[in-house]
């Protein structure tokens, strides 16, 4: 799946999804399997800079289920079917598997998808090729859950807003998982507001917020940060005490602006002052800037 530039980067959002939702991919192709009879991830393909980053593989030893490779591209890129059947063929060759294929590419518009090149062209004619383009799903109506959220990725910023507030509403048939990917991608679609807009703009009380996954990793990262925040900051104040001992010893009673300067230093003052008074023979040659 390529990276695409800006701030939301759909190909980690359509990831994000397809390991917590799988049924999400089988909907798109309209394959009857239970979501719970794949795995979704990524594999490398050995002696090559190949990597197939969107991969269901049947679970189960059933051979009528399909390997799945996905690619999403929300970029124009004139190599890309030639790269995606490259990988798909070299694969096959080396793992040999068991089972038919299928090749899900999904692309925000049609006016994204560029032609494959000349070696190539005969694949594109292969039935294990399906296309998916977002922009068919922005007017859809009744669509099942998953294929909500596609819409959902597939709007622009106001209509996203107003899409996300009405699926908000509906816990009965999303619940925590469901939030939690209305929230993810409103995440990447906006990426400006903060968590605290976002559970406004959706309604959501404190505790349904907190059982979301993306609040839970969110407010672990805050936890992981302030704890290092702490740990740095003690460091720093302790350094600062130090080095307030070592002058006042050198150099007597230190004055009151020193000290002063002493407290708002940054590391980085501290380091380079507490390396200076090795050799200074005065106060202000410690200081000295």
């Amino acid at each position: 799946m390529r990276i695409v530039g800006g701030a939301m980067k759909t190909d980690t959002l359509f990831y994000r999804l397809f390991q917590r939702w799988p049924k999400l991919a089988l909907e798109l192709l309209g394959l009857e399997y239970r979501s719970e009879s794949y795995r979704f991830g990524s594999e490398e393909i050995k002696q090559t800079a190949f990597r197939l980053d969107g991969l269901f593989t049947p679970i189960a030893d059933n051979t009528e289920q399909p390997l799945i490779f996905v690619e999403v591209q929300y970029q124009p890129d004139n190599d890309f079917y030639d790269r995606l059947f490259s990988q798909i063929t070299l694969y096959l060759r080396l793992h040999k598997p068991n089972y038919s294929w299928l090749a899900l590419v999904i692309y925000p518009t049609r006016k994204t998808e560029k032609h494959a090149n000349l070696a190539f062209k005969p694949f594109m004619d292969l039935p294990q090729l399906r296309r998916i383009y977002l922009e068919d799903y922005l007017d859809c109506a009744e669509l099942t859950p998953p294929l909500e959220l596609i819409r959902l990725i597939a709007s622009q910023e106001q209509q996203a807003i107003l899409l996300a507030r009405k699926l908000a509403e509906r816990r009965d048939v999303y619940g925590t998982d469901g939030l939690d990917f209305i929230e993810t991608i409103l995440v990447y679609k906006l990426p400006r507001l903060s968590r605290e807009e976002i559970k406004t703009m959706l309604a959501l009380n404190e505790i349904e917020l907190k059982q979301t996954r993306f609040y839970q990793e969110i407010a672990e990262e805050e936890r992981q940060e302030g704890e290092r925040k702490g740990r740095q900051e003690g460091r720093q104040e302790g350094e600062q005490i130090l080095l307030q001992r070592m002058l006042t010893r050198r150099f007597g009673e230190l004055p009151e602006l020193v000290k002063k300067r002493l407290q708002q230093a940054t590391q980085d003052q501290l380091e380079q002052w507490s390396d200076r008074l090795l050799e200074a023979s005065t106060l202000d040659a410690v200081f000295n800037d």
